[in-house]
């Protein structure tokens, strides 16, 4: 068992199991040592017992391995991690606007069964997914790096938005965001840690009945049934009334607007025709839309373009479609994506090395 998923509980229940009684006090110093410090001796200031020292001995804490980091003009730094079986994944750390302040986008899974058109990740397949302890111990990695190189900077946030279906791996990944927010974790605030879906319907009844404190983005990119399941595949499983339904269980768990993101696609889902579809099938529900610019075009593994190719929305289609947003009476927020002239940016992630070809795009 790896120590770096476990929240204070889980590590207590875990050696209860193994018959070393231990107060949950030691195992919050214990985690606390661990991720909060980041440090890899794992017994705390003042000590332990040594039945615990010997217990927690039989367990690990180890970080997948940074194999290349790859920074880009415009701040952001593509971390390439391999894990203990060789599988290569995805972390980009994020400059924030305010100096010194960061997010750590993170991966969920190695690769992705959801094959969104518009998205690099999705031509690599789903190889499996990540446990909560790789998850931890990439974001372990990048923020002491972080803390090492920058002392006076620090990570406030985080991101389920980089390789995989963050909710295709539902156990794993809220595991992970609740080792990110607690005390003797991350110490990154529930507001501050988002998890996006293609939509997922089961999982975001789950996430609502759960009232999961996390921010939940929905990747949206179509109002339009037919262009979205072109787009997104899994929109072939769930049509808009369902996500709608499922959108109104996580605001009224939550209380909060409910967030959209949207992929601009010049000449595909810029029209002012798809403003009146959202009305349509959420104007119920207080939103949120985040606008992001399609990064690229698709790639395969072997970095030859395959299927449908994808333009950036010229600024009179961008600008056309924010106007006719304002019919929503919704804060309307134009994201933009670091990382784009290394492959880190929204979409492009697919654990390549930066001397790969150059090509790639998913929210």
């Amino acid at each position: 068992m790896n120590l770096l998923g476990l929240l204070p509980t889980d590590l207590s229940a875990l050696l209860h199991a193994a018959g070393v009684p231990a107060p949950e006090g030691d195992a919050r110093r214990v985690l606390a040592r661990l991720i909060s410090e980041g440090r890899s001796d794992v017994v705390p200031r003042g000590g332990l017992r040594r039945v615990v020292v010997d217990a927690l001995a039989a367990h690990s804490w180890s970080r997948p391995t940074v194999v290349e980091r790859v920074p880009d003009s415009d701040g952001g730094l593509r971390y390439v991690f391999q894990a203990d079986d060789g599988a290569l994944f995805d972390v980009v750390r994020i400059p924030l606007h305010v100096s010194g302040r960061y997010s750590v986008c993170l991966s969920s899974q190695v690769g992705c069964a959801m094959q969104c058109a518009f998205c690099a990740t999705g031509k690599l397949g789903l190889t499996r997914n990540l446990g909560a302890a790789e998850i931890i111990g990439a974001f372990l990695a990048v923020r002491d790096e972080l803390r090492d190189a920058e002392p006076e900077s620090r990570v406030t946030g985080a991101v389920f938005m980089g390789q995989g279906e963050p909710l295709h791996n539902y156990d794993a990944v809220l595991q992970a965001a609740h080792v990110l927010r607690d005390p003797c974790g991350g110490r990154i605030a529930s507001e501050a840690i988002s998890i996006s879906t293609v939509g997922l319907v089961p999982a975001i009844r789950r996430f609502a009945a759960e009232r999961q404190p996390f921010r939940l983005i929905l990747s949206l990119t179509s109002a339009d049934p037919t262009v979205r399941r072109r787009l997104l595949p899994v929109a072939g499983r769930h049509d808009l009334a369902e996500l709608a339904e499922a959108l109104s269980l996580v605001h009224e768990a939550q209380g909060d607007r409910v967030t959209l993101a949207w992929v601009l696609l010049g000449g595909v889902n810029t029209d002012p025709a798809e403003v009146e579809r959202i009305r349509a099938a959420f104007g119920h529900l207080p939103l949120r839309i985040n606008l992001i610019d399609v990064n690229a075009n698709p790639v395969s593994p072997g970095g030859e373009t395959s299927g449908e190719t994808f333009r950036r929305a010229t600024d009179e289609e961008r600008n056309t479609f924010m106007d006719a947003l304002q019919v929503l009476k919704s804060p309307v927020v134009r994201r933009y994506s670091v990382g784009r002239d290394q492959n880190a940016a929204c979409g492009m992630l697919a654990a390549r090395t930066a001397v790969e070809p150059d090509t790639a795009s998913c929210p």
